[in-house]
């Protein structure tokens, strides 16, 4: 399947909505377009996912048995790798060796979750209870079952597609659901690659279906519909508790994994050549399209200016430009509602007296970029961009004296999905990384990742967890059964 052929197959979809063009941020002309796929499209979706699980062809089939597919789907990937990385590029305006660097870790998602095919399992428990009138013990064998929940939606959005898509699918198929995938509007080039991956690979009709539409519309059928048990979405913290109001018809298990407003505290004694570089990546890297972006820093005073230095001289010397441009390291934003938004943040920014040491405009060219932003003299109490989740690359930098500042500053928000410290005192970096109100931290390195290890938020970043053990799980539930013997 060539690039063309999957953007000629999408136009080809049947829906009966809008027409839904398909934007290349890098030019803002059109790659494509398709048709929102509508709630009749929704419902068929669905009963199909259902009359997949109820008739067994999947979860009922053995564990080795599905791991089998299972690796077969990675095998496809790797195939297909240069496809996938080509169509993330075009669709993000990524450069296209970092979409190269993501397909072959999305790939393993399939090989590592296909390991827990045979492995999820419940526990058995020898118990004794007192029963009837005379208080005699009686011999109970419990156990508990660990059971797919059925149909489940996955909704994921435009930073990061087929990473997204696979972090969802891998485990769900691996518990034994049947699945509805949503991917965003903006980015659904490679999740019909993905599709057809799945279905070359031997995954039984109606276990896995692609719907393509607008988060309002079928998304919104999707979060609503009364046969879908569960609802896995990546996204932001307002359409997540969207989410939340729209599940409670049939009270639909929700997972959700939301926005981000990350701490990172650079110490006195940090390496700081290396802390300033991860630090400065870790909010400019695609542009701050990242729910763990780091987006406010925190410098202790006896470094802050030459901190703030360092990020700045890192910031200017970012080329900016689309997967084809030779030396580009920062992609666009996705679309121009994105960059309305943005541009709006720092706008406000300007009229409030923030200091702005480099960037805070739009790159005077075609395309969807912003430079590089890097902000001082912001007040904590009362700045929006300070507070609120920009999606931009767009970093606050402010001073601390001690521990307890530096902590008080991280923790003060509404977020809690990551944070990072770097210094080279052990014993305050496990010390701080306790009192840290975030779902993951990094301590002396930022932007790490590994199948095995949970990820997922504090507070308003998100319910429940993605990859390891727990990712599986949270596509089960359990069952306890008791028998007296």
């Amino acid at each position: 399947m060539t690039l063309q052929s999957v953007l000629d197959d999408l136009r080809k979809l049947p829906g009966t909505g809008a027409v839904i063009p398909v934007i290349d941020p890098v030019t803002e002309e059109p790659i494509t377009e398709f048709t929102d796929c509508g709630p009749e499209a929704v419902d068929e979706a669905v009963s199909r996912a259902r009359a997949s699980f109820e008739s067994g062809v999947w979860h009922a089939m053995p564990g080795r048995e599905r791991a089998k597919i299972m690796w077969r789907i990675a095998d496809l990937m790797d195939h297909y790798a240069e496809d996938l990385a080509q169509l993330d590029s075009l669709n993000t305006g990524m450069p296209l060796a970092q979409a190269q660097m993501i397909v072959p870790t999305c790939a393993e998602f399939f090989r590592y979750y296909a390991g827990w095919c045979t492995k999820v399992n419940g526990t058995a428990h020898e118990v004794q209870m007192t029963g009837g009138i005379s208080g005699a013990y009686a011999d109970m064998h419990a156990y508990t079952l660990k059971e797919p929940y059925g149909v489940v939606g996955l909704i994921f959005p435009w930073n990061g597609p087929v990473f997204n898509a696979c972090a969802k699918i891998a485990p769900a198929l691996a518990a034994g659901c049947s699945s509805i995938v949503k991917p965003a509007e903006e980015t659904p080039l490679s999740a019909l690659l993905l599709d057809r991956i799945i279905a070359e690979a031997g995954v039984p009709e109606g276990v896995v279906n692609l719907l393509n539409g607008y988060g309002y519309t079928a998304g919104a059928a999707l979060t609503a519909h009364p046969d879908v048990e569960k609802i896995a979405f990546t996204g932001s913290t307002e359409v997540g508790k969207e989410i939340v109001r729209a599940s409670a018809g049939n009270l639909k298990k929700v997972m959700l994994e939301l926005g981000g407003k990350s701490p990172v505290l650079i110490y006195d004694d940090a390496d700081l050549d290396m802390a300033i570089m991860m630090a400065a990546m870790g909010i400019f890297i695609h542009s701050g399209q990242g729910c763990v972006c780091g987006s406010r820093i925190f410098v202790q005073r006896g470094v802050y200016e030459r901190v703030v230095e360092g990020i700045a001289t890192v910031a200017k010397n970012l080329k900016l430009g689309g997967p084809e441009e030779e030396g580009a390291m920062i992609s666009p934003l996705i679309s121009a509602k994105q960059l309305t938004r943005v541009l709006g943040y720092l706008d406000e920014g300007k009229r409030d007296g923030v200091e702005i040491v480099t960037g805070g405009e739009r790159l005077d060219r075609r395309g969807y970029f912003v430079q590089p932003t890097v902000l001082t003299n912001v007040d904590p109490a009362t700045s929006r961009l300070y507070k609120e989740e920009i999606f931009g690359p767009v970093v606050t930098i402010l001073p601390f004296d001690d521990d307890d500042e530096a902590v008080a500053l991280a923790n003060d928000t509404t977020y809690g999905l990551a944070a990072t410290a770097w210094t080279t005192n052990l014993g305050r970096a496990h010390r701080i990384a306790k009192r840290l109100q975030a779902g993951t931290v990094t301590l002396n390195c930022q932007l790490v990742f590994d199948h095995a290890v949970p990820f997922g938020g504090y507070k308003q970043s998100g319910w429940g967890h993605e990859f390891g053990r727990e990712g599986v799980e949270a596509y089960m539930q359990t069952k306890s059964v008791w028998a007296q013997l």
